[in-house]
């Protein structure tokens, strides 16, 4: 993607704007939408939109779990680590969700087709333990299931 297709982009973003600074988290929000993630180059370009330092884009990105500075994968799994999962094996689910696609916790597959994450409380403590791919849960997960649920969400891809 080059500097002109995220300027093109961001313009229609910045069209419903009036570029002041507290419009920031909006228009981050969108920018991550748009791009599935927020490019170093969307972030300049933001802030020159509103008039305010990089450094201040770049603390509030950070700052926010929400916003991710690298490319999600076409699917993202987040796996539940609150106390009602955790006390159900959440553990060892993410461990074999892991080790099936090859990589830890907050990566994404060479493929970009995963991101993994995990969540302090996805709120579906009576399915313990759960995890989400996209906006999809799945409730009493075990390690067996992974792949049967990993299988089925490459499917619907």
């Amino acid at each position: 993607m080059t500097k002109a297709d995220v300027q093109e982009k961001l313009e229609d973003i910045f069209s419903r704007y009036k570029g002041e600074r507290q419009e920031l988290i909006p228009i981050l929000q969108e920018t991550q939408a748009k791009f599935r993630y927020l490019p170093a180059v969307a972030m300049r370009e933001i802030s020159r939109f509103l008039q305010i330092p990089d450094s201040s884009v770049y603390g509030v990105s950070t700052f926010y779990a929400q916003f991710k500075l690298t490319p999600l994968g076409k699917k993202v799994i987040r796996v539940c680590r609150g106390t009602a999962c955790h006390v159900r094996g959440s553990a060892k689910v993410l461990a074999e969700i892991e080790k099936q696609l090859g990589i830890k916790a907050g990566e994404t597959t060479e493929d970009m087709e995963y991101t993994l994450e995990t969540v302090a409380c996805i709120g579906a403590c009576a399915l313990a333990p759960t995890m989400t791919i996209d906006n999809e849960t799945y409730g009493k997960m075990t390690t067996k299931k992974v792949a049967e649920v990993l299988g089925d969400s490459s499917k619907a891809g």
